[in-house]
């Protein structure tokens, strides 16, 4: 009898314990959960003016840091998730972003929002919400033009820059993109799309397909239509519109919103990080015009990929990445030299 009581007492002893250690552990894991950060797959909202959030997304992890720009203005950053395949695995944290008024950021109707100075500081408020410190910045385009207007204020913050595909002045441009349309249209065709210009019929079916097929086929990405790029084509359907007629035009060849008297030239030499000018030999900008942007930032260097248009990244798509991955790494490891002036 005595032998069964304390049988007894040792297996409640045992499972007294195994309550106390599964309560243990119980607790620590609630512990840790409220001591780690919820996990997003990398995407984030970060508040800016105060009452608007953008929408933000890590991919990788490196010591080099690049926050992307995207172009438009109005556009999404679905385009660049090209990205993703060449800079990760380099060991390069990139982030994206959608600017205030696309994607996955809030679309206030607001339109005094849309302007350069604003976007500027947003981006700086971008930057201190993922605590970006020494990091790169990385423009395309319309996202490039915000990137030089960002580090002439700002550029205590960067270690190095990119300037992808994008002019330092609009008179220039128009002045380029005009040439372009002479030489891709044909005679009759110039006189359609003049004829339908004039009438301001940019939503009809002849004017788009002028557009499209014959000058962004050549100029925007070197493909057929039907042949670009899913994430770029999901960049023109989830376009605001709005936003991109109330800063550019109703297209790449009317320049006719807040921005159609900017210029950057004479500031140009105010950049002082390393800079990196890219863009293509085929581009709707010109090719002069950004060989001058890099000669007149000093510590630059420029790069034209010679198959590319304006999406580089695509349709010159090696000779792009390896430039811009060169360049990064260059700059990180104190070996960048610029371009002799």
């Amino acid at each position: 009898m005595k032998k069964l009581l304390l049988c007894f007492l040792v297996m409640a002893s045992l499972i007294a314990c195994t309550n106390q250690n599964a309560n243990k552990i119980d607790k620590s894991n609630n512990l840790s959960a409220q001591n780690n950060e919820i996990k997003t797959g990398g995407a984030k909202l970060i508040q800016v003016d105060g009452k608007y959030n953008v929408w933000t997304k890590k991919i990788g992890d490196g010591k080099i840091k690049v926050l992307l720009l995207h172009g438009g203005p109005g556009f999404t950053h679905d385009y660049m998730e090209c990205f993703e395949d060449f800079l990760p695995k380099e060991g390069i944290e990139i982030y994206y972003y959608d600017q205030l008024g696309c994607g996955y950021s809030d679309i206030p109707t607001d339109t005094s929002l849309y302007n350069i100075p604003r976007f500027v500081e947003e981006v700086e408020q971008v930057r201190k919400g993922l605590g970006l410190e020494n990091f790169y910045i990385l423009g395309h385009s319309w996202g490039s033009m915000l990137a030089m207007e960002y580090l002439d204020k700002y550029q205590e913050h960067v270690k190095g820059a990119v300037l992808s595909n994008m002019t330092a002045g609009i008179q220039s441009y128009t002045a380029y993109t005009q040439k372009l349309k002479e030489k891709y249209l044909v005679a009759e065709d110039l006189k359609k799309y003049d004829s339908l210009d004039k009438a301001k019929a940019y939503n009809t079916p002849e004017f788009q397909n002028l557009l499209m097929d014959k000058l962004y086929t050549k100029v925007i990405c070197q493909l057929p239509v039907d042949k670009w790029p899913e994430p770029l084509m999901r960049a023109f359907k989830k376009a605001n519109m709005s936003v991109y007629i109330q800063m550019q035009g109703v297209d790449e060849f009317h320049v006719t919103g807040n921005f159609k008297n900017w210029e950057m030239w004479d500031r140009l030499p105010n950049i002082k990080v390393p800079t990196l000018v890219i863009g293509g030999m085929n581009d709707e900008m010109g090719p002069d015009d950004m060989k001058r942007e890099g000669k007149l930032i000093p510590n630059s260097r420029t790069y034209l990929c010679p198959n590319g248009s304006h999406m580089s990244m695509y349709d010159d798509q090696q000779n792009y990445f390896t430039n811009l991955i060169r360049f990064l790494k260059d700059v990180d490891s104190n070996q960048f030299i610029a371009d002799k002036k």
